[in-house]
């Protein structure tokens, strides 16, 4: 591997795998573009509502579908916790058991191996539980909070528990403003899992949806890759290519 010679047939093959990798690489960059596309669509198209109750509820009422709503989320019945202070739209709660573990390190002196057995310790994580309100009201209206994929908690706490036991917690705010994207039927959200944008305008979301960043990042990777694929071909007892030589 330090000292890898390149014959000029694994220079051709080379050139032939990178030049199948761009063809691929294309090909599947085109329908990641199309997908792409597609959802630039959706969400330009979509109904735009910011802090307005009437035409939300309007909205609801003469099923418009796909639409970004700005408002604020608020708990309903907030949950809280005993051991600490606040109200929450959701609270986590980690218990942690401080673990001894072992683990073989080797080294060398001299020119010779030595092994031995190292012990260590480490928080581990052992159970959790979760409290969540059960319903949250937007804009006017009350819904299950069930429906929406909420933001992720926030580190509150660090309480200890007794010997070799402590207690993380991590809670979301009772109340904050946030953009959501649903279908509006019915009178009400249609679906589950609808998303939540955590302290964000619409325009600042539809600037983050429709951006390039996908196709970019897929490239990034699909080079990188090909580098890889490449290097290790070259890397490779590649014999065979010059049988005939």
């Amino acid at each position: 591997m330090n000292n890898i010679e390149i014959t000029k047939r694994e220079i051709i093959a080379a050139v032939s795998i990178l030049a199948i990798m761009l063809i691929v690489g294309i090909l599947i960059s085109g329908k990641v573009n199309e997908y792409h596309q597609d959802q630039n669509v959706k969400y330009n198209k979509a109904f735009k509502i910011s802090k307005n109750k009437d035409l939300f509820v309007y909205a609801m009422k003469t099923n418009v579908g796909n639409s970004f709503v700005e408002g604020t989320i608020k708990a309903v019945e907030p949950v809280t916790h005993k051991d600490i202070k606040g109200k929450y739209l959701e609270l986590e709660r980690v218990k942690e058991k401080y673990t001894m573990h072992t683990r073989t390190v080797t080294t060398t002196v001299n020119g010779k191996k030595h092994t031995r057995i190292e012990t260590y310790w480490t928080w581990d994580r052992v159970d959790s539980d979760t409290y969540r309100a059960k319903e949250v009201a937007f804009l006017g209206k009350t819904f299950e909070s069930s429906k929406f994929n909420l933001p992720e908690t926030s580190y509150i706490d660090t309480i200890g528990g007794g010997y070799h036991i402590r207690y993380k917690y991590y809670g979301l705010e009772q109340e904050f403003n946030a953009t959501i994207f649903g279908s509006l039927k019915n009178n009400t959200i249609e679906g589950k899992n609808i998303a939540v944008y955590k302290n964000e305008t619409i325009t600042e979301i539809l600037e983050e949806l429709t951006s390039n960043t996908l196709i970019i990042i897929f490239w990034i990777i699909w080079i990188i890759a090909t580098g890889i694929v490449i290097y290790a071909f070259i890397a490779l007892d590649n014999d065979w290519l010059n049988k005939n030589r």
